[in-house]
């Protein structure tokens, strides 16, 4: 199977699984320490659109900024929390599936509706309100608090902030059918 190569400048739905569907993430502290981790290896070199950390699978929206460095930086961070999880957990061997998957966005539309499907995983796979998943980046971009996200281009992207919220509460109600919240 041929990776596609990360370019400056491109949008990218990034993604991967556990091995064999297996737990990623024991704990919050795992997900606190992914993200962690993410920030070192990741600043200056990919934008964060979005995120979603579930308990075997995690997704991101990002744009590239350093395709010279990305893949091996994404390596260096897979590996750092791979080897200190496996430690955690007495483990060994591969946690993550061979390689992170990258599908690469052509166009605005398809990244304001990966977006919405990122923010959608806690109703997904464990029927929760994504507006109160403490590990997806939907509540950071409402927040008043500091960010490395870029609120302003996301917010733009949808037209506006609430346009934004307007869009993701759309989605709930066309889900509400088939999933239950708490």
């Amino acid at each position: 199977m041929k990776l596609e190569v990360l370019q400056n400048e491109c949008f990218y739905h990034i993604y991967n699984r556990g091995i064999n569907s297996c737990t990623i993430f024991s704990n919050d502290e795992n997900k606190r320490f992914f993200l962690k981790k993410l920030k070192e290896h990741l600043q200056n070199v990919i934008i964060i659109y979005a995120y979603c950390l579930m308990d075997n699978h995690f997704h991101l929206a990002i744009k590239v900024l350093n395709e010279a460095q990305v893949t091996q930086k994404f390596s260096n961070f897979f590996n750092a929390y791979a080897k200190a999880y496996n430690k955690q957990e007495n483990r060994t061997g591969s946690l993550f599936e061979k390689h992170f998957k990258r599908i690469q966005l052509k166009d605005e539309n398809y990244l304001r509706n990966l977006i919405v499907y990122i923010y959608q995983n806690p109703m997904k796979h464990l029927q929760l309100n994504f507006t109160k998943y403490p590990f997806s980046s939907y509540a950071s971009f409402l927040s008043d608090k500091e960010t490395l996200l870029p609120r302003e281009d996301v917010f733009d992207l949808f037209s506006d902030i609430e346009n934004f919220k307007f869009m993701h509460l759309k989605e709930i109600e066309n889900l509400t059918e088939f999933y239950t919240f708490e």
